[in-house]
């Protein structure tokens, strides 16, 4: 049964009787069967479906709430759950559940000449705090990855959201009852006060193993600043395309209005564009032309300005913006060194990409480039975790240890090491 604020004389109280069920829960997850996971991600997905309709009602509710408090047309895209997206959720934690079950997986084994054999086994990290906003799919994805990975995990969405939320997590405690799993599996805090993100931080008296926030800089910033336990961060989509001098000039206009335009409002999306000075005569009116028709304001530099008057100008800042809106940066480079530079100076290390059709560039951009995922050839809004074969995705690291890139559930264990003897001592 779910634990409510109300029933506890302190949010304290509340807090660590959350983080106490969410161990306990984690100890037996950690032990169930892969065929017992996939049955309640399996039940989750048909619940979210026969739920669908009161899932949109709570949507609506969000939605008006979202529009009403003035938030921005990508952040109330973000929010919206439509019937197709609602489905869409439901697919994916189908996918989740039939993924290979990434825990107790043997990564490395060897014998030592004393006789001792050594097993590297993949385990569960245990219990995942989770902290987002706007999205209210991250319930669901957050919880089918952590169930197939064995971990518990603690959610706190936005208050934007939280009609949404709560619809999902019945639909998820469902799924949960029908694979005899722990409800305490998954809990989404019932409170918003933001005393109880600060408990989450400190690790709830031991109880939360990591943090995983995914949302705006100041959310990623106060975690990454206040957290007492190891955060596994998704920072901006500060994300650049490079049209070489090589480059299909007509694939990367296709490229480019794909990796700008599909939704303006995800990580994926492309924010400033970077053309070679060889071909940009050529391509940017071309790119204008398209961009404009479909509704998206250009700012560029001097450079680009001159080529085509209906640029408008870009400024510092919107070279270090993630616009998420229909607004696209466009600089004039001279080559590769120049490329590289500007987006090892404005990036966020999340997603970039290179049109080009020499290959020895291409491989040069790919090494060169300092970022979660680096693409040829593609656009960017192929940073998604389904669309890597992850089932969904938990967020996009952008550091570099434990995970990078998207973060699916082979991604969210540890390992530990089993060692065998034969009544082996140690001289």
């Amino acid at each position: 049964m779910s634990l409510h604020p109300a029933s506890f004389s302190t949010l304290e109280d509340y807090m660590s009787e959350v983080g106490q069920a969410a161990r306990a829960a984690a100890r037996v997850l950690a032990t169930v069967s892969p065929q017992q996971k996939r049955t309640a991600l399996l039940a989750v997905a048909s619940v979210i479906r026969a739920s669908a309709e009161s899932i949109e009602a709570a949507n609506a509710k969000d939605v008006e709430g979202a529009t009403e408090r003035g938030l921005s047309a990508a952040m109330i895209d973000r929010l919206l759950l439509t019937p197709d997206r609602i489905e869409g959720v439901a697919r994916s934690v189908e996918a989740i559940a039939d993924q290979a079950d990434p825990v107790g997986g043997v990564i490395e084994e060897w014998e030592q000449p004393n006789g001792l054999r050594f097993r590297k086994v993949s385990v569960p990290i245990g219990v995942i705090g989770m902290i987002y906003e706007s999205r209210p799919n991250v319930t669901v994805d957050a919880a089918a990855l952590c169930i197939r990975s064995g971990n518990a995990v603690i959610l706190r969405g936005g208050s934007e959201a939280v009609h949404s939320n709560r619809a999902f997590m019945a639909a998820i405690h469902d799924g949960l009852r029908a694979g005899d799993l722990p409800e305490a599996a998954v809990q989404l805090l019932g409170t918003q006060d933001r005393d109880a993100v600060g408990m989450m931080l400190r690790g709830l008296e031991g109880s939360v193993d990591m943090i995983i926030p995914r949302g705006g800089k100041g959310l990623v910033a106060r975690v990454q600043q206040d957290a007492r336990v190891p955060v596994l961060a998704h920072l901006d989509g500060l994300n650049h395309t490079y049209v070489h001098a090589s480059a299909d000039l007509d694939m990367a206009v296709d490229v480019v209005a794909n990796a700008k335009m599909r939704r303006t409002g995800v990580c994926g999306a492309t924010e400033t564009v970077l053309v070679d000075k060889v071909v940009a005569a050529k391509f940017i009116p071309q790119l204008v032309e398209r961009l404009g028709a479909l509704g998206c304001e250009l700012r560029g530099d001097v450079a680009s300005r001159a080529l085509d008057a209906r640029i408008n100008r870009a400024t510092e800042t919107d070279f270090a913006t993630e616009h998420s809106a229909p607004i696209l940066n466009l600089a004039i480079v001279s080559g590769m060194n120049d490329a590289l530079a500007h987006i090892a100076r404005y990036g966020s290390g999340h997603t970039d990409a290179i049109i080009a059709t020499d290959e020895a560039a291409a491989a040069r951009f790919l090494a060169g480039v300092d970022s979660a995922i680096v693409l040829h050839n593609a656009s960017t809004q192929f940073a998604d975790g389904g669309e890597f074969g992850f089932g969904a995705e938990i967020g996009i690291a952008t550091g570099r240890l434990h995970a990078r890139g998207p973060v699916g559930a082979q991604h969210l264990t540890t390992f530990k090491y089993n060692v065998t003897g034969d009544g082996t001592v140690r001289p």
